[in-house]
């Protein structure tokens, strides 16, 4: 595929890409797996002829709901121009690919933001679009675009999802008192805005002692969402209650155990159509191996992993070096003693430390919402 290196984008190629951004954020928990996508096709005047997203997964994808938009006002696509956050799939999964239908479409000119990871396109898209004749493009506002589907590029690029650990916190901290007591930390605000970020998430993963101290639901309830994530326990013996909230529909689960917990008498009263026993395999330490898990979530098509636990396992996250992303929202209140935000080392020097970089700073509510990501890891700040 020949196209330039530097290509020149004009004013409105900037308004259109940045309208199908917008209209890309709607797809947020909706799509999973599939990426979040939107589409703008407008005519040689700059005139917005149809737009949309890709809908949930085996349903259209963004450029078949922009020209939907289009033709139902009546709106003739030949010479149009496409702006789309993502390549044009160029393969036949559940639905045929778009480049086609662009191509059958006599648009004349493709912009995408980003080309597609998944190594089913790769590039393919645009060069099937080029090869029909038609003008390509992209790198416009590719940022942004790879940021809003960071997981996906994860899946696609590593094999496994983009893990962001969710912390709340005392200013000085602390996640509970030493006793476990932990609600509420932080205040209204600040636990709708965690909702928001569970909903981006394909799951949520926490571990059998915030489900024997918490009893949490880990759904999605404050904020409205399409669909509920994946809810996973690392559970290696079973011990999950079967009354625990969390087995509760809507919304399925995963409880990861070892071998002999699958084959024990604790297996069967968790036996529910909801509900899979996926038996993993254990590390050095004994414990369920946390690389497998992401792997498993990978293969199962979990883009976004948000993790909700406790100081224990939060701190195996961080010294197995798996964590992509903090989020942790501080209250304005000191606690003293008690539980830290992740419990590992000690180090034995101040250049053990892991490297992040602060990505985001707001204020939400009455607390402060930080966000931060590894230097040097996957999705590191250029």
């Amino acid at each position: 595929m020949r196209t330039a290196s530097t290509p020149t984008f004009s004013a409105h190629d900037q308004v259109a890409m940045a309208q199908a951004l917008t209209w890309a954020e709607q797809a947020i928990g909706l799509t999973d797996p599939n990426p979040r996508v939107g589409c703008v096709i407008s005519d040689g005047q700059g005139r917005v002829l149809g737009a949309g997203h890709t809908q949930q997964a085996g349903g259209p994808h963004a450029e078949v709901m922009a020209m939907r938009a289009a033709r139902a006002d009546g709106h003739d696509l030949r010479g149009a121009t496409v702006h789309v956050t993502l390549e044009p799939c160029a393969h036949h999964g559940r639905t045929p690919p778009c480049a086609d239908a662009l191509i059958a479409a006599g648009v004349g000119r493709v912009v995408a933001a980003v080309l597609d990871p998944n190594p089913l396109v790769a590039g393919q898209g645009m060069a099937r679009l080029q090869a029909a004749g038609i003008a390509v493009a992209h790198g416009l506002m590719a940022d942004a675009a790879r940021e809003l589907n960071i997981g996906f590029f994860s899946r696609m690029v590593r094999g496994r999802p983009w893990v962001r650990l969710k912390v709340a916190a005392s200013l000085d901290g602390r996640t509970a008192l030493p006793d476990g007591t932990s609600q509420w930390i932080t205040g209204p605000d600040a636990r709708a805005d965690g909702h928001a970020w569970r909903r981006r998430a394909g799951a949520v993963l926490t571990g059998i002692g915030t489900v024997r101290e918490d009893n949490p639901r880990l759904d999605v309830r404050l904020v409205p969402t399409a669909r509920q994530p994946l809810r996973v326990v690392l559970d290696a013996r079973l011990d999950t209650p079967p009354s625990a909230r969390l087995l509760d529909p809507p919304g399925d689960v995963l409880l990861c155990c070892t071998d002999a917990a699958l084959s024990s008498p604790r297996a069967a009263p968790l036996s529910r159509p909801n509900v899979t026993l996926l038996p993993i395999g254990i590390d050095q330490n004994g414990w369920i191996d946390l690389g497998a898990v992401l792997d498993a979530l990978g293969q199962r098509g979990i883009n976004e992993l948000h993790v909700e636990a406790g100081h224990h396992l939060n701190g195996s996250f961080v010294r197995a070096g798996l964590v992509d992303e903090f989020l942790v929202y501080l209250a304005p209140k000191l606690l003293g003693a008690g539980r830290e935000m992740a419990a590992f080392g000690p180090l034995a020097q101040l250049a053990d430390a892991a490297p992040l970089v602060f990505t985001d700073l707001a204020r939400v509510g009455a607390d402060v919402r930080l966000m931060a990501r590894s230097a040097t890891g996957f999705g590191a700040p250029a």
